[in-house]
């Protein structure tokens, strides 16, 4: 019976973030190897937490009819600062060490998020597939991306095949993994050879809200699941991450199959059209909290959802920003609202603590202080948790807000993150996320009204222009035309005027 190695290492990264993600990052998040793995992803839950089933699930139901699935690794970290040098290489090594453990195999899936960076290290993921390779030789690689994944030239050609999740918020993730294992098999078993054709545009923000049922990109999304149903094997918009650091950032397209050129290059159209619809533009932190106090209705129905869009932590932010935090306080008197803010210093002043201590402290701006001050409060110990994937917590109350203070990462988007804590959303006016897409399923039944809420931080989307790129890009930059950049990245030994579908 034939063997296929599978293994996850997934990280999204934030380039503007000075804070390193480390190594305890992941094994204090999700990290998984062997039967412990192999136990997961069967009886599940795949990522605790998180996903009872996800990619590895279901790539390891496709291929087990077949095959033997090979547990290696699966290691995740919440999205952060950049992975310090010696954390990206201690999980190399593991992923050739457990590689190499499993013998001789056919082939091996990788599931990676594709917007990974690291300190000192270009193209980090590349390095992963390469790495992979220099243990099973010719067998087949296959990787999966989330759709905020960079497609390099040398990633595209470092694997035989890549899926890219299909929905944004993303809740494709068995699915993704079954169809790296539908490649996967018939390379192995019906003789497949991919051919891949994929397209590179010079475009970092487009789109719109970018989400996949949603105008604009709702027509995008259709177009490739159309053509798989009839034209390829598997079709990917990859809508990237904005602040990645690689040089040659951007959207990409990507097929494989008869037809692929002629999908890749429909689909790089359709998005470079609609390259025009931005971002929205996002209230201040005063016009969100006079929005909220006008919405009287539906706070009673529910509570009024705030996204703190510049201190997105599921994109790599920090966490710690105060710019909302302090306005909620300032101006939102009357409303009562839950708040979230990392600070690993506050926590270990407040740890020794009583409940129902008053305390006067500052907390917040101390991991990202360019951006963000800390904001002196006096307030009430509520409560104290020691939480899986947080860390301690400490829950504050500072008028009429109830601040959710971390050690780890404060990664806001589900409800879970509040009631744990014992906040319960049905009693809140006003509940702030530090998220873009998740959050809007998982707080459905207590969400009124959305507000993304604009202050200044990490994920600021102009606060990526000031990133290095290999040439002009959309929207920082006036660009009329996405070939020569797509020509350029793809085909940079030819000369300029060369410019011509081709599949890699």
């Amino acid at each position: 019976m034939k063997k296929i190695a599978f293994a996850r290492i997934a990280q999204e990264t934030n380039a503007l973030s000075p804070v390193d993600t480390v190594l305890h990052d992941f094994e204090s998040a999700h990290y998984l190897a062997g039967d412990e793995l192999r136990r997961a992803v069967t009886d599940g839950p795949e990522v605790k937490g998180f996903f009872k089933r996800a990619e590895l699930a279901g790539f390891v139901r496709e291929v087990r009819r077949v095959a033997e699935p090979v547990p290696v690794l699966s290691a995740w970290a919440s999205s952060g600062g950049p992975l310090a040098k010696d954390c990206f290489e201690t999980l190399e090594a593991r992923l050739v060490e457990g590689l190499r453990a499993a013998g001789p195999v056919d082939g091996v899936y990788l599931c990676l998020h594709g917007a990974m960076g690291v300190r000192g290290i270009a193209d980090p993921e590349t390095r992963f597939i390469r790495a992979a390779r220099s243990v099973v030789g010719g067998a087949p690689i296959v990787v999966s991306h989330d759709l905020h994944g960079n497609l390099t030239r040398a990633r595209v050609e470092a694997a035989d095949a890549i899926v890219g999740y299909q929905t944004n918020p993303h809740r494709d993730h068995v699915r993704t993994g079954r169809k790296a294992g539908e490649l996967m098999r018939a390379m192995l078993f019906d003789g497949l050879v991919p051919h891949v054709a994929w397209r590179s545009l010079p475009l970092i923000l487009g789109g719109g809200k970018t989400i996949d049922f949603l105008s604009p990109m709702r027509a995008v999304f259709r177009r490739m699941r159309a053509a798989e149903k009839r034209e390829v094997l598997t079709a990917s918009t990859f809508m990237v991450h904005p602040w990645n650091a690689d040089p040659a950032l951007g959207w990409a397209t990507y097929a494989i199959g008869r037809d692929a050129d002629a999908v890749a290059d429909e689909l790089a159209e359709m998005c470079w059209e609609r390259r025009l619809e931005q971002p929205p533009e996002f209230p201040s932190a005063s016009e969100a909290i006079a929005q909220a106090r006008s919405a009287r209705i539906r706070r009673k129905l529910g509570c009024v959802m705030m996204a703190d869009a510049s201190d997105v932590v599921t994109a790599g932010a920090p966490g710690d920003s105060t710019h909302l935090l302090r306005a909620l306080i300032e101006e939102g008197s009357g409303m009562l609202a839950y708040a979230a803010v990392r600070d690993p210093h506050a926590v270990a002043t407040l740890w020794p603590r009583d409940k129902g201590d008053v305390v006067a402290m500052s907390i917040g701006g101390t991991l990202d202080p360019a951006r963000s001050r800390p904001l002196p409060v006096r307030g009430t110990l509520v409560s104290k948790h020691d939480r899986e994937g947080f860390g301690r917590t400490c829950v504050l109350a500072v008028e009429d807000v109830r601040i959710v203070i971390t050690e780890g990462p404060a990664m806001v988007m589900r409800p879970s993150f509040y009631t744990e804590v014992g906040l319960d959303p049905w009693r809140a006016d006003i509940v702030m996320v530090k998220n873009f897409f998740p959050f809007l399923m998982f707080f459905l039944p207590y969400n009124r009204k959305t507000l993304f809420v604009r202050t200044h931080g990490a994920t600021d989307f102009d606060a990526a222009f000031a990133l290095p790129f290999d040439g002009p890009v959309y929207p920082r930059d006036e660009v009329a035309d996405w070939r020569p950049r797509d020509h350029a990245r793809r085909h940079p030994e030819a000369p300029a005027d060369a410019m011509r579908p081709s599949g890699t």
